[in-house]
């Protein structure tokens, strides 16, 4: 069976490529010649049947959303309430980022339940297992660590993080460059402690060859890992980042010749003045490939409020070309998310992306915000309620202080500027 990858060179357009051209206001055409060239992925694995995710160049922002259970806090029904606020506002994706728990059971609940492009990181769960079993995660196998991948793709998971591109020499570097904060990718870490132990190189990178023919046999994208991201402000676009990303750059090309769809995955701490400088940077080095980002981070103070710090990033990293954006929750780096954490960072990130399609023009974007300017001209507050971000808080906050006149606001009432000027223009 020829993957997406390949029938795309071959120049034919499956209803898979239709059907996301359609969604997206694309030519089909162009959307193949895009997966052709590896600019662009449609994230499905084979068996698994949930609508087609485009995530590239051309395409709206996607959003993925993170959730999953640990050894502290493993509740199924807690992690079904939060895919159901996911499904509600509009997640494009989801990845379980279990380390405990039932972490089989949720990811079965996930594939086969809801209607969410669906990732995961297999490396964490043969952590858990060599744990389990051997008491040290740096007791892991090799084969341990291929078939965890397998294992996901081949229950149906549509994309996989794996964290290629730490090698030995990437660990000299980090030593050499005097970092505050080394490596903060957990998964990065797990082979980090494993290498050094062992005395081995990354299996991943060692054997790539195996990794891709997994993903080729279930048409699972590979989501490219960055062990090497920064963690703090500090730490942003050093060496240690950038080697790793030009090693990004030359996997990315043998799957591309193997036929293989991947996604680079991009920094987490950037001040605000590097982040469209991050951006380019990745997409010449990974020849234009979808890039995915965790916030970027603007600053690291901001503790609690990180949606926010997240989605300010994640608007700049959009708008200069990033396609996909992992959200963060006011929780990060303190907790697992509740349900009003997922919430308020799905709607956060969900604000960044549409204001990145603005930026990069995309047709169906504009539109909204036509339609919203043209609701406030009339003051139609059931259509204005009905474009926000989540209706409910509109409804609420109206509610609270509600206005003496239904088609007013309780801040400005009679003195509302619309109504003010639409009557002075009237006027003779």
């Amino acid at each position: 069976m020829k993957t997406r990858i390949e029938l795309a060179k071959a120049g034919i357009i499956t209803d898979e490529v239709r059907d996301v051209a359609l969604k997206e206001a694309v030519e089909p055409e162009q959307l193949a010649m895009e997966i052709a060239e590896g600019r662009t992925v449609i994230a499905r694995n084979s068996g698994h049947s949930i609508p087609p995710l485009g995530i590239g160049k051309g395409l709206k922002t996607k959003i993925n959303a993170n959730i999953g259970t640990s050894r502290d806090r493993d509740s199924l029904d807690e992690e079904t309430k939060k895919l159901d606020v996911l499904v509600k506002y509009g997640a494009d994706a989801v990845m379980d980022l279990s380390t405990g728990g039932r972490i089989k059971e949720l990811r079965r609940l996930i594939i086969e339940e809801y209607p969410f492009c669906f990732g995961t990181v297999p490396i964490y769960e043969a952590a858990v297992k060599a744990v389990e079993t051997h008491g040290m995660i740096k007791k892991m196998s090799v084969d341990d660590m291929f078939s965890a991948v397998e294992a996901h793709a081949r229950e149906g998971v549509d994309f996989v993080t794996v964290h290629v591109g730490i090698t030995r020499r990437a660990i000299e570097r980090l030593k050499l460059e005097g970092r505050v904060l080394d490596v903060v990718s957990r998964g990065g870490s797990f082979l980090l402690e494993w290498m050094i132990f062992n005395g081995q190189e990354n299996p991943f990178y060692e054997d790539y060859g195996r990794l891709l023919e997994i993903a080729k046999k279930h048409d699972l994208t590979l989501s490219l890992g960055d062990a090497m991201r920064p963690g703090c402000i500090e730490d942003a676009t050093d060496r240690a980042q950038l080697e790793e990303l030009l090693v990004l750059g030359e996997l990315r090309d043998a799957a591309l010749e193997a036929g293989v769809q991947v996604i680079i995955e991009g920094p987490g701490h950037v001040p605000l003045n590097q982040v469209e400088l991050n951006i380019k940077l990745q997409k010449e080095i990974c020849k234009g490939a979808p890039f995915y980002v965790l916030g970027p981070l603007v600053t690291d103070i901001g503790v609690g409020y990180d949606h926010i710090v997240g989605a300010i990033g994640g608007a700049v990293a959009g708008a200069a070309g990033a396609d996909f954006l992992c959200y963060l929750t006011p929780s990060e780096h303190i907790r697992l998310p509740d349900i009003e954490d997922v919430k308020e960072g799905l709607i956060a990130s969900k604000i960044a992306a549409h204001a990145a399609d603005l930026a990069k023009g995309i047709p169906s974007s504009l539109e909204k915000d036509k339609k919203m300017a043209r609701m406030r001209k009339a003051l139609d507050w059931d259509g204005m309620i009905s474009m926000s971000f989540n209706p409910e808080k509109v409804i609420n906050y109206r509610a609270a202080v509600p206005p003496t006149e239904k088609n007013l606001c309780s801040m400005c009432g009679e003195f509302c500027a619309i109504k003010t000027v639409e009557r002075a223009l009237k006027e003779k």
